[in-house]
């Protein structure tokens, strides 16, 4: 089929891949160790091969996933040699801080930084080289047309011209279109006919206009000629959700997925949540000690704060913080309604009465909101993610839209965070920040997330 042969091109390209980068890393230490001392006779001598065994045994096997994992080996076409090196140099960048991290945590130990130069520059040149060369076979392949299947493709004529229209073009190279058919103008034996006349293995379905029981007389033919049916899922255009497929019950389902799906980012995203919070509460030790007194200092009640929010989904959890208000607060909100700065559900006011004199530094420094650390550990929160709301203000949503921002984890900190905070009055400029953190989430948005609100809470951007 030809969804598995690219899988295993795409498998065959990976190991190529990681055949070029241990050539270069012995290349660069034959450079380096050999041919480096017959120009430069004094320059210092390097470790033997083996001791840099460890480096490439993590830069090989890996390198080719996050190279996939970056979009390096996608739209080998409609790429632009520019987005090629810049997702080749983000690539470079997450291993070297793999290393770096076996480097400071494992005290693993680099024998010689000019042999990884060299061997990133030759790794870089080579991988580029072998894109290059597949890019020129693949147009070759096409020219002359050997080796491709002989496919039909059928469906409402509108359907079949945008189906071949989109298809990349290394898709096309390993097809060969034989006949369009317009399966809602003619009959399913026309289908049955061209199938006969031109040998095909397959017949591919653009169904997105065609009534389901024409598409299942067709595929009903298909399988009586014994010729494979591949029907293309694009019947529901979507704005936002992206289609999969799925098992339940012996069904084959299309699923339509909205949020993030990559599996190993997501895990590795909820580890590193549980592992980073414990760290920050450990350090953040001191802090709790100081805001425990001072509450219990200038005010008497509780040192936490806790309150119902919305969380995964809509589903209420309970945030904690410290109290940086009146024991009342909550009953006194209905008489400041009027002086809501918040254009929507949410409740903001830039000079709270009810807030306590301590508690505004506390809020400044964002020290409040550490015990949500807890929440973190409990997995009911994330470190990056829109902020949770309060049940009642959730429920006040008049849009649709605004709950799509509970179909992933609350988080410590977001977009609004760093972009706005407490400066933005709208509420939809708001929820359109969330969605654009879901609709573009990837694991290093997180991590600039994370760097870029440090200075944010140090300097008390926006806090109030």
């Amino acid at each position: 089929m030809l969804g598995r042969r690219q899988e295993i091109n795409l498998q065959l390209t990976e190991l190529l891949d990681s055949a070029l980068l241990g050539f270069c890393f012995l290349f660069a230490h034959f450079l380096r160790s050999t041919f480096a001392p017959l120009i430069w006779p004094g320059i210092i001598e390097i470790p033997p091969l083996e001791q840099f065994f460890w480096v490439i045994a993590v830069v090989v096997p890996f390198m080719p996933v996050v190279l996939e994992y970056r979009g390096f080996y996608k739209n080998l076409f409609h790429k632009t040699p520019a987005q090629s090196l810049r997702q080749l140099g983000e690539s470079l960048f997450i291993m070297g801080t793999m290393i770096g991290a076996f480097v400071v945590f494992m005290n693993w130990n680099v024998p010689s930084r000019s042999v990884v130069i060299l061997a990133v520059v030759c790794s870089g040149i080579a991988i580029l080289l072998r894109k290059a060369v597949q890019k020129q076979r693949i147009r070759r392949r096409l020219a002359s047309g050997k080796g491709r299947g002989r496919v039909i493709i059928a469906g409402a004529a509108e359907d079949v011209a945008n189906f071949v229209e989109n298809m990349p073009a290394e898709h096309r190279a390993s097809l060969q279109i034989a006949a369009c058919i317009d399966i809602t103008q003619l009959p399913v034996s026309e289908l049955v006919k061209a199938m006969h006349d031109h040998s095909v293995s397959r017949v591919l379905f653009a169904a997105q206009h065609v009534h389901f029981s024409k598409i299942e007389e067709a595929v009903h033919a298909c399988e009586m000629e014994g010729v494979e049916a591949w029907i293309a899922a694009d019947f529901f255009q979507t704005a936002i959700a992206r289609p999969t497929f799925d098992i339940l019950g012996g069904r084959l389902m299309l699923v339509f997925h909205s949020t993030p799906q990559i599996f190993w980012s997501l895990c590795f995203k909820n580890v590193l949540d549980r592992v980073v919070a414990l760290l920050l509460l450990i350090l953040s030790l001191p802090f709790w000690l100081v805001a425990m007194i001072e509450i219990k200092m200038s005010s008497k009640g509780s040192i936490f704060f806790r309150q119902e929010r919305s969380g995964l989904y809509g589903k209420p959890f309970m945030m904690w913080k410290f109290r940086s208000m009146l024991i009342d607060a909550e009953s006194q909100r209905a008489a400041l309604e009027l002086q809501n700065e918040m254009d929507g559900p949410v409740f903001k006011i830039t000079r709270d009465p009810r807030i306590l004199g301590f508690g505004r530094w506390l809020r400044r420094m964002s020290i409040d909101e550490v015990p949500q650390l807890l929440n973190v550990l409990l997995e009911e929160m994330s470190l990056v993610g829109p902020r949770p709301l309060p049940v009642y203000e959730i429920q006040k949503n008049e849009k649709h839209a605004q709950r799509r921002r509970l179909s992933v984890k609350p988080g410590l900190t977001c977009l609004w965070q760093i972009t706005g905070r407490n400066g933005i009055r709208n509420f939809d400029e708001w929820v359109a920040l969330d969605l654009k953190y879901i609709d573009t989430w990837f694991l290093w948005l997180d991590a600039k997330i994370l760097v870029l609100t440090l200075p944010v809470v140090l300097r008390g951007i926006g806090a109030s």
